[in-house]
């Protein structure tokens, strides 16, 4: 039984509040950019040892940008391509 209403994991759908597929597309790429950046920024800090090249990140959980509203992370979280990690922080589902 299909209903009149598509789903918002359906391509072209409406989501709630107006957002739109590339709003979110956008969101989620400008997370992604600023967790990559945020890791980057954390391995080139001094401290790890004179010898030796870097350190490994540890950060698996950001702040998202704050451009994006809050209900764009909530339908982000939704769809199952960010995942709460408590504190107002998000990460990558696949990053555990």
């Amino acid at each position: 039984m299909t209903s009149g209403t598509p789903r918002s994991d359906e391509p072209g759908a409406a989501f709630p509040s107006g957002l739109g597929s590339a709003q979110l597309k956008n969101a989620l790429k400008a997370f992604k950019k600023r967790l990559k950046l945020t890791r980057l920024d954390d391995e080139s800090r001094l401290g790890h040892g004179a010898m030796s090249s870097g350190g490994q990140s540890g950060i698996v959980a950001i702040s998202p940008p704050t451009r994006y509203p809050q209900a764009i992370w909530d339908e982000l979280v939704r769809q199952g391509k960010l995942r709460r990690a408590g504190h107002g922080l998000y990460e990558l589902p696949d990053e555990s």
